[in-house]
């Protein structure tokens, strides 16, 4: 893990990180939903309509997975992340249509050095995606483990 950028240290209550944008595709939803979550309203866009979506709809899980990697690529990859014990909260807000634009947002909300692995410590976040109109379609509450930069073996 030498020479990663972001370790535990480098995270502070009350930071925020932005997220870059993701185009949602029309062809991208119906692949994930294939293989993930084959309901009507994420496979074609005549089923969505009729649904109380209002049209070709990413899964929820679609929006999970479009927003770990917004995440791995802001930060994530070049960091000391070592997972997550868990979700506290995920919400769907509103439907996340073909055509899309999501652009997200992360707010540290608390940090803890774990009491049994001193050398690994909690950084729980706030986040959210909304779409190109501003409108929130998807927040998560979460904590992620770090590794302190001693021991992910930074030099001093």
């Amino acid at each position: 893990m030498t020479g990663k950028t972001w370790a535990y240290e480098d995270f502070v209550e009350g930071a925020s990180f932005d997220l870059d944008t993701k185009q949602v595709s029309a062809a991208e939803i119906i692949e994930f939903a294939s293989e993930f979550d084959a309901q009507p309203m994420h496979l074609d866009e005549e089923a969505g309509k009729a649904s109380i979506l209002g049209g070709l709809s990413a899964s929820g899980w679609h929006t999970c997975a479009m927003f770990m990697r917004m995440l791995c690529d802001a930060f994530l990859l070049d960091s000391t992340c070592q997972g997550a014990p868990g979700v506290d909260q995920v919400k769907w807000k509103k439907p996340v249509l073909a055509g899309d634009t999501l652009r997200g947002k992360l707010v540290v909300l608390a940090k803890r050095l774990s009491r049994s692995k001193p050398q690994l410590g909690f950084i729980t976040m706030r986040s959210e995606l909304v779409n190109q109109r501003g409108e929130s379609v998807f927040e998560l509450e979460n904590s992620v483990m770090f590794l302190t930069r001693d021991a992910a073996g930074y030099q001093a």
